[in-house]
C-alpha cells in the first residue's frame, strides 16, 4: 500500500472521529405558528432539540396526532454506535500502520455496509415513528402518515419538514470519500504491479531462440 494511501486512511480515520462532536443529521419544523421553526439534532449517542424546549415541543405535537415520543434512551441504536464508530477509528488506523492491502478491503467493506445500514435504520425508525399511529390520538386524519423524509423536505399537514446531514455527517460523508480514494490507489497499484512482470515475461518472449553464429561455433 502506497504512503499516500496510508495517509488518506489516517484522514477518513480522524475525521470519523468528528461524529463524537458534531451532530449527525438534523430535522427541522416549521409552520405558521412556528415561524421561527423547531427542529432537533441526531448525534451518535442521543437526540437534542435545536433548543433546550424543542424536543418537548416535538413530542407534544407528536402526541396529538398519535405519535409516540422520541425518547433517546430508548433507542438501541444510540448506545451501539459509538462503538461501531469507535471500532471503524481503531481499524482505519490498524491499517495505515500495517498497510496490508486485504485489511484495507475488509476496512473499506465494513465502512461501506456500516454507513448503508445506518441510513437504512434511521429511514426505518423515521417510517415506525410516522406509521405507528395511536387509535386515541387527538387528531386523526384517516389515510394520513408522519414519516418526516430521509433526506430533502417534505409537507406534514401544515408543518414543512426538513431533513439533512449535519456537521458530523458530513465529516463521516468526507471519511468515506477519502476512504474510496484510498482504495482506488490501491487497486491501481495493484495492477501496474502485476502488469510488470507480464511486460518482462514479453520482452524474454521476443528475444530469438538461436546464438549468433559467431558464439554457437
Amino acid at each position: 500500500m502506497s504512503k499516500t494511501s496510508r495517509i488518506l486512511i489516517v484522514a477518513a480515520s480522524l475525521l470519523l472521529l468528528g461524529v463524537f462532536v458534531f451532530p449527525l443529521w438534523s430535522v427541522h419544523l416549521t409552520a405558521p405558528q412556528y415561524p421561527e421553526g423547531i427542529g432537533m439534532t441526531i448525534h451518535v449517542n442521543t437526540v437534542k432539540g435545536l433548543t433546550e424546549f424543542d424536543l418537548g415541543k416535538i413530542n407534544s405535537l407528536n402526541h396529538y396526532i398519535g405519535m409516540k415520543a422520541i425518547e433517546p434512551d430508548a433507542i438501541p441504536e444510540l448506545r451501539i454506535m459509538p462503538w461501531i464508530v469507535a471500532a471503524l477509528v481503531a481499524g482505519g488506523l490498524l491499517v495505515a500502520a500495517l498497510g496490508r492491502r486485504r485489511l484495507l478491503y475488509v476496512w473499506f467493506g465494513s465502512f461501506a455496509a456500516l454507513g448503508v445500514a445506518g441510513l437504512v435504520d434511521f429511514w426505518k425508525w423515521e417510517y415506525e415513528y410516522g406509521h405507528d399511529l395511536s387509535p386515541d390520538a387527538i387528531i386523526q386524519i384517516p389515510g394520513m402518515t408522519y414519516q418526516p423524509p430521509l433526506i430533502g423536505s417534505k409537507a406534514l399537514l401544515n408543518f414543512n419538514a426538513s431533513s439533512w446531514p449535519a456537521l458530523g455527517g458530513v465529516l463521516a460523508g468526507i471519511a468515506f470519500a477519502l476512504a474510496v480514494a484510498a482504495v482506488i490507489l490501491t487497486v491501481r497499484a495493484a495492477r501496474a504491479r502485476r502488469a510488470v512482470p507480464s511486460r518482462a515475461a514479453g520482452d524474454v518472449a521476443s528475444m530469438p531462440d538461436a546464438l549468433p553464429a559467431g558464439l554457437g561455433s
